[in-house]
């Protein structure tokens, strides 16, 4: 039986991060001699890969330039990973939508980040969440969203389909990364893009409550059988 998938984002998503990644991206740009970006800017970026987002924030900088902000927001964040709990909580009914979608046999679950796999991987140990996901795709494997290959190369590793795979986002880019790839674009409103940026993107469902995911997700699933 071909599975069908449910696929998180993280920041935003799954975990309400933006109090770190806007502390440590300002860090990153003070720390290498550059104006900070505003928070604006910084929140604007997040479901993008690293590289990428910093030369969006700062298209003037060379590659040797733009390697250092890299380099020192990744160690800034692995300095601050001890707080993860504190300064990346997840979000208020996330745990108990993650249990009753792993609870059904015919589905699988999986995250497509743009975090790295060392950052995604410190989260859903902080959380005490990985043993729910079956396949993990972050900025280490590929190209950065919105392109489709996360969602791609996430469903042929767990032999599934997508057309009966539901990817689930807060940003633009994850919605546009949905539909690139041919699967369902459920957007959720509680992160750092508002219901019109992200039915704008493509969102052809958007859920306010995390409590909304399951029934959302299965509905769409359920209309492929």
């Amino acid at each position: 039986m071909t599975p069908k998938l449910v696929l998180f984002d993280c920041d935003g998503t799954l975990v309400d991060s933006q109090q770190m990644i806007v502390a440590t991206m300002t860090e990153a740009f003070a720390k290498t001699g550059h104006a900070a970006p505003d928070r604006a800017g910084v929140l604007s970026i997040i479901g993008l890969s690293l590289p990428e987002a910093v030369g969006r924030l700062n298209p003037d900088l060379d590659a040797v330039a733009a390697n250092l902000v890299v380099e020192a927001y990744r160690d800034t964040y692995q300095a601050m990973q001890f707080r993860l709990a504190e300064t990346a909580p997840l979000y208020p009914g996330a745990l108990d939508a993650l249990n009753a979608l792993a609870a059904m046999d015919d589905v699988l679950l999986g995250v497509v980040t743009g975090k790295s796999r060392r950052g995604l991987e410190a989260i859903l140990e902080t959380h005490g969440i990985g043993g729910l996901f079956s396949v993990l795709r972050t900025a280490d494997d590929g190209p950065s969203k919105p392109h489709p290959f996360m969602v791609v190369d996430a469903v042929a590793a767990l032999g599934g389909d997508v057309s009966g795979t539901v990817v689930v986002g807060d940003t633009g880019y994850d919605m546009l990364m949905a539909r690139a790839a041919g699967a369902f674009a459920l957007g959720v409103t509680w992160g750092y893009n508002g219901r019109d940026e992200l039915a704008q993107a493509g969102a052809q469902a958007l859920a306010d409550d995390f409590s909304e995911v399951p029934a959302l997700a299965t509905r769409f699933l359920d209309r492929m059988e």
